[in-house]
């Protein structure tokens, strides 16, 4: 399928009658894809720190149940009344962080720095594309996100405070709260929902349209396509759980019944609704979002990894048309996969059966991914510098993670561990160990790009091993908390039902299990201080890192590395044209050990 091409010879028109713009418009209402994935990834990067707050407060609280939080308690009490009397952290604000840890994560998080900012910044020029398809959609895009956040983030202050549900907010709990935290949390997901949609359709849209010259479908990078299927994704996905928003909303403040059945109690007597609805509705309706949004996780951090690989490994990917054939897969069966989070609903064993085998089926094109990027480092002149470890990393972590989710794929394993620590830890080491370190690899890989200065290595690297260390010891516990039983979601961390709190109880948990805790909690902390160093390192070497050595200071062959530093409005100086596939590394009698896809075949032959 050849490329379409007719917008790219407008690219040094546009250049040329580029005026000044002011600040405001520059930095605040950009339409400039760039900017926009600087703004995504900024405020993301916030989210993110917010988030990672939140845990450690909940990690403090499960650890030392009844006592004050150091250093943050006061402000706690001082913020939020009540619910933090004395600093100690009460059950209903646990249910909070827990509720908005969740939902910070994975929605104002991780997808907006994933997708939005890698892929709002370097998609367009990998594609040779002189911006996104719908600019303006573009800068709509990402004010609906930041509005969303804000709900979010304003909602800690009202009365009653934050949604107390859950990140899934499942009906009738999440109807039945007395406070508008609810409400807020689905205003702001119908918001961060909207944004999703827009900038989804324009991604898609701007890789069918945009590519330059030559950039045909098997030239794309691998990221590119992993963008691609994570729009679709996110196209398809989340339209159904925007729909389940407004009707949740609805039950809430117009009282109506979608989720609401008849004969619902609440607290002893019986609710004032009109019933009839089902709450079972809102889990399918959620979790037919929830399981793709899990691959929207996953396969921007693949595509980063990919492009990393592949260039410190100076060699082709291994098995790049398989890479592209398993996204695609992934992709299609993320849609068939759901409802093995509603195995204790009480499903029939001929549904269950069609989901377990969906479930071990798609984590076969995943094993596949996996495995390319293994073999890739066979036989290769591997370059250990940040970018690399972090992306090295995360093959050995989704491992664990894929591995361990096996057991949570079959009906009869996963009654037992459902909704323990367990699912915790497999689902974390997924996002976090994984698609985290990625995520890290990609801003110390981009940043040069981004900014025409290098990270310090240095710092890089304490930041990368103290984060391995410190993100296992976190995580690689609660696989023994969870098979042992102990619930997930307890603001006690499971002390009232410990064996110390009730001697003789059949399942208490032990001291060994309830200690692991304290383990957690420090590790936690360990994780905290060496994000210091990350932090420091971007905001030093915006201004002061050591200057890129060119506009291809890793020697890379795709076309984002083309283009000078940092890009110009309009991103070439001429219109591109692609010769050859994205990964040409160490080509016998080529001069350099790279041969950049813009490179004419006649110069790349001398």
């Amino acid at each position: 399928m050849q490329a379409t091409t007719h917008t790219m010879p407008h690219v040094g028109v546009h250049e040329a009658h580029h005026e000044e713009i002011g600040f405001w418009r520059k930095y605040i209402f950009s339409t400039d894809h760039k900017m926009i994935g600087i703004q995504y990834g900024f405020t993301a990067l916030c989210f993110l720190l917010f988030g990672f707050c939140l845990m450690l407060c909940m990690r403090w609280q499960i650890a030392h149940p009844g006592q004050a939080i150091p250093l943050v308690g006061p402000l706690l009490n001082t913020l939020l009344g009540d619910v933090a009397a004395k600093g100690v952290m009460s059950p209903d604000l646990y249910n909070s962080f827990g509720a908005m840890h969740g939902t910070i994560m994975v929605f104002l998080a991780i997808v907006p720095l994933a997708f939005a900012a890698f892929g709002n910044y370097v998609v367009p020029l990998m594609i040779g594309a002189p911006d996104m398809a719908f600019p303006r959609v573009n800068m709509a895009s990402y004010q609906a996100y930041v509005l969303g956040g804000i709900i979010m983030f304003v909602s800690f202050f009202i009365p009653g405070g934050a949604a107390q549900a859950g990140w899934t907010s499942y009906s009738p709990l999440a109807t039945s709260i007395p406070t508008d935290g609810q409400t807020f949390w689905i205003i702001g997901m119908v918001c961060l929902i909207t944004s999703s949609l827009l900038g989804a359709v324009n991604f898609i849209a701007t890789i069918i349209q945009l590519r330059a010259p030559g950039m045909t479908w098997m030239r794309l990078p691998f990221f590119v396509w992993a963008q691609f299927v994570t729009g679709f994704l996110l196209l398809l996905a989340f339209p159904p759980l925007e729909a389940a928003a407004v009707m949740q909303l609805m039950d809430k403040v117009a009282h109506t019944s979608f989720f609401l059945p008849t004969g619902l109690a609440v607290g002893g007597p019986l609710a004032n609704v009109s019933g009839g609805g089902s709450p079972l509705l809102w889990q399918h309706l959620f979790w037919f979002l929830g399981h793709p949004e899990v691959y929207v996780l996953i396969l921007p951090a693949m595509g980063i990894v990919c492009e990393i690989i592949a260039n410190n490994t100076r060699k082709p990917i291994w098995g790049y048309t398989s890479l592209v054939y398993s996204v695609l897969t992934i992709g299609f069966l993320s849609f068939i996969v759901w409802a093995h989070h509603m195995y204790l609903t009480g499903m029939g064993t001929k549904v269950a059966t069609f989901f377990q085998t969906t479930t071990m089926i798609i984590s076969i094109p995943s094993v596949i991914i996996l495995t390319c990027l293994f073999l890739s480092l066979w036989g290769a002149s591997i370059r250990f510098n940040t970018p690399m470890l972090f992306a090295l990393a995360f093959l050995p972590m989704f491992g664990i993670g894929g591995l361990t989710g096996l057991p949570l794929g079959f009906n009869v394993s996963d009654l037992h561990l459902h909704d323990t620590y367990y699912v915790i830890a497999h689902f974390h080491y997924i996002v976090a160990p994984g698609t985290i370190f990625a995520l890290f690899a990609g801003v110390y890989y981009w940043f040069p790009k981004m900014t025409g200065r290098m990270m310090n290595a240095f710092w890089g690297k304490v930041h990368f091993w103290g984060s391995l260390i410190f993100m296992n010891a976190v995580f690689q516990p609660m696989f023994a908390q969870g098979m042992a039983g102990m619930i997930r979601r307890m603001a006690d961390g499971g002390a009232n039902y410990s064996a110390a709190k009730v001697p003789g109880a059949i399942g208490g948990l032990s001291d060994k299990i309830m200690g692991m805790h304290t383990m957690i909690l420090w590790g936690a902390v360990g994780l905290a201080l060496v994000q210091i160093p990350f932090i420091i390192n971007v905001f030093w070497s915006i201004r002061n890192g050591a200057k890129a050595s060119s506009d291809n200071p890793w020697g890379a062959t795709t076309l984002e590395w083309q283009t000078p530093t940092p890009p110009p409005h309009g991103n070439f100086a001429h219109a591109p044209e692609v010769h050859r596939g994205p990964y040409e590394y160490s080509v016998p009698g080529h001069a350099t050990d790279f041969t950049p896809q813009n490179e004419p075949e006649k110069s790349a032959q001398r």
